[in-house]
């Protein structure tokens, strides 16, 4: 039987494995099946379960007490030995078997397992081309969502834009404290304008209400602007993402982020003595830009800041 699974999941089967192999019962074939999907035949799972509970046996034994036809037992051991699963001992005229331990056979297919990870990564990445046609990947489910950006945030390099709410950032916090380890320059718009840290968030941290996301949580990633994730989560716990290169989207993302930051800095700076250095001409095109349920622009953007905390908060040693 061929696994279909991908080679890091084999190291969950493992341990998986390691649990169950020294239990009774319905466990035992749980550990059946899932030495199956590590590359066993139905045979050798079933060969090396008996062993584990009768041995030193011989081949004609273990035929017996594993149901697995005498013609084909010392095939099957042969393919065991060759795992390393079996230790075929010698004892005068006569041959029998033992298993090496399960911990001891696991750690050693975890070893190979990783090891061929290791070179199809190098391999793979040698033969693929350069993502250049800016693909717009669209992902759903909150776990797909955590889980992209957890890849986005492990390929930054030099600098991270984000926009969050704080359950994503709480989510994440490990992610992005390891890029933040790595020295990768970060950040961040809280979009919840939180009043206190949620402890999640990284380095340069601006507590911002800048957009109404209407009872939904948004979360911006531009890494190194090179790549954005962006993605919703509904109040019902529904996600939807976008993933891509595409220059377009980069630039719009990572403008967002920046503008929305300068934007309740100086708001914040003049307050209302903004509205006496403003042209008449100045004040229709904002009350023109405004959603239609506010007067203008800067009264939606004041509501909006004024309902949470403007706010930021700089690394130690950072800009000032």
């Amino acid at each position: 039987m061929k696994s279909n699974l991908p080679i890091d999941s084999y190291i969950v089967i493992l341990v998986a494995i390691q649990t169950t192999t020294n239990l009774k019962g319905a466990t035992m074939a749980d550990a059946l099946e899932q030495l199956q999907e590590l590359g066993f035949t139905e045979y050798e799972a079933r060969a090396y379960h008996a062993l584990l509970q009768y041995h030193p046996v011989s081949g004609y034994e273990l035929a017996k007490v594993s149901g697995i036809p005498r013609a084909n037992i010392y095939v099957v051991l042969q393919k065991l030995e060759e795992r390393g699963a079996v230790i075929r001992a010698e004892d005068g005229d006569s041959t029998r078997y033992l298993p090496v331990a399960p911990d001891e056979l696991l750690d050693a297919m975890a070893h190979r397992f990783k090891h061929t990870l290791d070179t199809a990564k190098q391999s793979l990445r040698a033969v693929s081309r350069p993502d250049t046609a800016g693909y717009v990947w669209h992902i759903h489910g909150y776990e797909h969502l955590l889980a992209h950006a957890r890849a986005v945030l492990k390929d930054a390099k030099r600098d991270l834009l984000v926009a969050t709410w704080p359950d994503e950032a709480r989510a994440l916090a490990s992610d992005f404290a390891g890029a933040e380890a790595r020295a990768v320059d970060i950040t961040t718009l809280c979009l919840a304008a939180c009043p206190a840290e949620c402890g999640g968030c990284r380095g340069r941290i601006f507590r911002n209400k800048v957009v109404d996301t209407q009872d939904s949580r948004w979360l911006m990633l531009v890494p190194d602007e090179e790549a954005v994730l962006v993605g919703e989560v509904t109040a019902r716990g529904e996600a939807s993402t976008v993933r891509s290169r595409q220059r377009l989207l980069v630039n719009m993302t990572a403008w967002f982020i920046r503008h929305s930051i300068a934007l309740a800095a100086m708001l914040q700076e003049v307050g209302a003595q903004l509205d006496a250095h403003l042209t008449p001409q100045t004040h229709a095109a904002l009350a023109a830009a405004g959603p239609k349920s506010a007067r203008s622009w800067l009264a939606y953007m004041r509501d909006l800041l004024s309902s949470g905390n403007v706010s930021a908060r700089l690394p130690s040693g950072g800009e000032s």
